[in-house]
C-alpha cells in the first residue's frame, strides 16, 4: 500500500525506493519545514493536484546507548496509496470521503465539497441527510481520536432504500401472483360445484315435464361423476328416475291388464238379467215336475254365473271363493258322477283370508279338463291349505296323467296357450301379484304319471 519511500540525509542527499515520483522542490522544502517544526512528531501532507498520494514525513534523530543526543540525521518521507487502502478496507456501498478540517485527504475529486457540511458535523459519530446538486445523500461520519480525521460514508438516499424497495416490489408481485392464482383456483372450484348442480337442475326440469328417458341420460360432454356429495346426489337422482320410470311402465302395463280383464268381463255380461230370469224359470219348472237334480244344477249354475259376471268385489274371502267351488263341483258331479272324487281340507279359521275372485274355480276346471276327462277311471282332486313361514298356501292336486317336462316348462314360461276358453293360469298369477305383490303368485309341479299340483301363495 506504499508508493515509495524517500530518505533525505543531513547532507541533503536523497535516497528513493519504490514507484518514485519526483517531489517538487517547493513541496519538498515545505515537507522538510513541517518535519522540523514537528519536534520529532510525524506530519501529514495531503494529496494535491501534483500528487494524489498521502505523504507522511518525520525527522530522524540520533542516540548513543542510553544517551539521547538527538543529533539530526535526516528526514524520511513515505508516499501512501490511499486508493488501495480504501478498496481493501472500505465497504462496497457508498463513497468514502476522508477530511482533515477543510482539507480533503481522500478522494482527490469528491462528488461535492466537504467544506459545505463541515459545520453540521459533530465532534463524534453521527449521520445526517443533505440535498446537494438535486440529489439527496445519506452521510454517516466518524472522527478519529488519534489523527483528528473525519471519515464520511456518503450514500445516495435512493440507494439506501434500494433493497427495501426491491423487497417491497417483490412482495407486491408475489402477492399479485398468489391473488391471481387464488382467483383462478376459486373460479375452477366454483365451476366444479355449479356445473354439476346446473346439470342436475336441467335434468330435474326434464323430469318435471315427464321426460324421464332424457332426464336419466347424461350429456355427451359431461365429466365423470365424482365420488363426493354432489356425485352421490347425481347417482341418487338417476336411481330415483329409473325407479319412477319402471313404476310408470309397470303401472301402465297393469292398467292395460285391468282394462283387458274388465273388457272380457263386460263381454260375458250378455243381458245377465234375461239369463238369470230364464234360469229361474227353468228352476221353478224343474221343481213343479219334481226334478230335484235339474233344480240343484240350475241353482248352482245361476250362482256361478252371478259371481263370475259381477265386478263389484275383485277380492273375496276364502269362504266365499270356496262357495263358488262347491257350486261348480255340484254341476260337474251331475256330469261325471262317481268318477269325480273331490275333497276339501280347509280349517274354519282360514275362511276369512283374502283371495282374488275366481282364482280356485279355474284350477278345478283345469284339473277336470286335463286329468278327469281324458281318463275312464275315477280321478281324485283335493283342495287343501297350509301355512309356510312366508305365506299362506292353497293347493289343488289331482292324480291324473300329469304333464311332460317340456310341456310344464312352456306352461311356466307363458309360451304355451291353453286350449280352454276360461281364465288361464298366467292370468291368475298376474292378478295375485297385482293384488298382493311380486312375492306371491302361482306355482305348478307335475310329472308324467305323477299328477299335477298347483299352489297359490297368498299373504298370511
Amino acid at each position: 500500500m506504499l508508493y515509495s519511500i524517500h530518505l533525505i540525509d543531513s547532507y541533503d542527499k536523497q535516497q528513493d525506493v519504490g514507484s518514485v515520483v519526483p517531489i517538487h522542490p517547493t513541496k519538498k522544502e515545505l515537507i522538510l519545514q513541517l518535519a522540523r517544526d514537528a519536534d520529532g512528531e510525524e506530519r501529514w501532507v495531503y494529496p494535491d493536484e501534483t500528487d494524489s498520494a498521502l505523504l507522511l514525513s518525520r525527522e530522524i534523530r540520533s542516540y548513543s546507548g542510553t544517551l539521547f543526543d538527538l543529533n539530526y540525521l535526516g528526514t524520511i518521507i513515505i508516499r501512501i496509496n490511499m486508493d488501495k487502502i480504501v478498496r481493501k478496507s472500505a465497504g462496497g456501498e457508498g463513497d468514502l470521503i476522508v477530511t482533515s478540517g477543510t482539507d480533503v485527504i481522500y478522494p482527490a475529486t469528491p462528488h461535492f465539497d466537504p467544506a459545505v457540511i463541515q459545520s453540521s458535523l459533530s465532534s463524534g459519530n453521527g449521520y445526517l441527510t443533505r440535498e446537494m446538486d438535486g440529489h439527496t445523500y445519506f452521510i454517516a461520519h466518524n472522527r478519529s481520536g488519534n489523527t483528528g480525521w473525519t471519515y464520511m460514508n456518503v450514500t445516495p438516499f435512493n440507494q439506501t432504500f434500494k433493497q427495501i424497495i426491491f423487497i417491497k416490489e417483490l412482495v407486491i408481485i408475489v402477492f399479485t401472483v398468489i391473488f391471481a392464482v387464488a382467483i383462478l383456483l376459486g373460479i375452477r372450484f366454483s365451476r366444479g360445484l355449479t356445473r354439476p348442480i346446473e346439470s342436475l337442475i336441467a335434468r330435474m326440469k326434464l323430469a318435471e315435464k315427464g321426460n324421464f328417458a332424457e332426464a336419466n341420460v347424461l350429456p355427451l360432454d359431461a365429466a365423470p361423476v365424482a365420488m363426493n356429495e354432489l356425485g352421490l346426489l347425481h347417482r341418487t337422482f338417476r336411481l330415483m328416475i329409473e325407479r319412477i320410470n319402471a313404476l310408470i311402465t309397470e303401472n301402465y302395463s297393469n292398467r292395460l291388464l285391468i282394462k283387458e280383464t274388465e273388457f272380457k268381463a263386460l263381454q260375458a255380461q250378455i243381458n245377465p238379467h234375461f239369463l238369470y230370469n230364464t234360469l229361474e224359470s227353468v228352476n221353478w219348472l224343474a221343481k213343479m215336475n219334481k226334478q230335484t237334480q235339474i233344480s240343484d244344477m240350475v241353482q248352482a249354475l245361476a250362482f256361478l254365473l252371478r259371481n263370475s259376471v259381477s265386478l263389484k268385489e275383485p277380492i273375496l274371502t276364502l269362504g266365499e271363493e270356496l262357495e263358488i267351488v262347491r257350486n261348480y263341483v255340484i254341476i260337474q258331479k251331475f256330469r261325471f258322477e262317481d268318477r269325480l272324487d273331490f275333497t276339501m281340507d280347509v280349517k274354519e279359521q282360514d275362511l276369512q283370508r283374502k283371495i282374488p275372485k275366481l282364482s280356485l274355480q279355474p284350477l278345478l276346471e283345469n284339473a277336470i279338463h286335463y286329468a278327469l276327462e281324458p281318463s275312464v277311471n275315477p280321478c281324485r282332486i283335493t283342495l287343501s291349505c297350509k301355512e309356510t313361514p312366508s305365506a299362506f298356501c292353497v293347493i289343488v292336486e289331482d292324480d291324473g296323467p300329469g304333464m311332460a317336462p317340456d310341456t310344464l316348462m312352456q306352461l311356466r314360461s307363458g309360451e304355451m296357450v291353453t286350449s280352454g276358453n276360461g281364465i288361464g293360469l298366467l292370468n291368475i298369477d298376474e292378478r295375485i301379484k297385482l293384488a298382493f305383490g311380486e312375492h306371491y303368485g302361482l306355482t305348478i309341479d307335475s310329472g308324467s304319471g305323477l299328477g299335477t299340483r298347483v299352489m297359490l301363495s297368498l299373504p298370511k
